[in-house]
């Protein structure tokens, strides 16, 4: 008699499924030039992190594997991984990879492929940024009175 095994996959087949539609962990991996002969690869463990992320869990880095422990995880990010392999170190190592490479770049470029497999049309574009600068000489709109000293 076999033994039947339950695993969780609740909403993140479809987030695993948008990630591979859009060739995210290939972008990535191309874009980072990792080594290849990582067990897994720099674009995995982002789009394993995209799934930890929309699992509505809070947990610090060293906890990530445990939120793989009961999901289908060679379903969702293939074939020989398990969820010890996302351990803190991988992680780390990834999220440095990152950094260096540039996270602007990397989303921007993430963004650009968004565009394109989905056909949007861009007839403007908007930067929205949380720090506004403003330099030059400018008109008071406020009349100052000189004192008679």
């Amino acid at each position: 008699m076999s033994q039947l095994t339950v695993k969780n996959l609740d909403h993140l087949g479809v987030i695993a499924g948008i990630v591979d539609e859009l060739g995210i962990v290939d972008y990535l991996n191309e874009e980072l030039g990792e080594d290849k002969k990582t067990k897994i690869s720099a674009g995995l463990v982002v789009k394993a992190m995209i799934l930890n992320g929309l699992g509505f869990i809070n947990s610090p880095l060293y906890l990530f594997s445990r939120f793989f422990e009961d999901k289908p995880v060679e379903h969702l990010l293939g074939e020989g991984i398990k969820a010890s392999d996302l351990n803190d170190d991988r992680l780390g190592r990834v999220l440095d990879l990152i950094f260096m490479a540039g996270i602007s770049r990397l989303f921007v470029g993430i963004c650009l492929k968004v565009v394109e497999i989905f056909q949007i049309k861009m007839g403007s574009s908007h930067l929205d940024s949380t720090s506004l600068s403003l330099e030059g000489e400018y008109k008071s709109s406020v009349k100052t009175i000189s004192s008679p000293n």
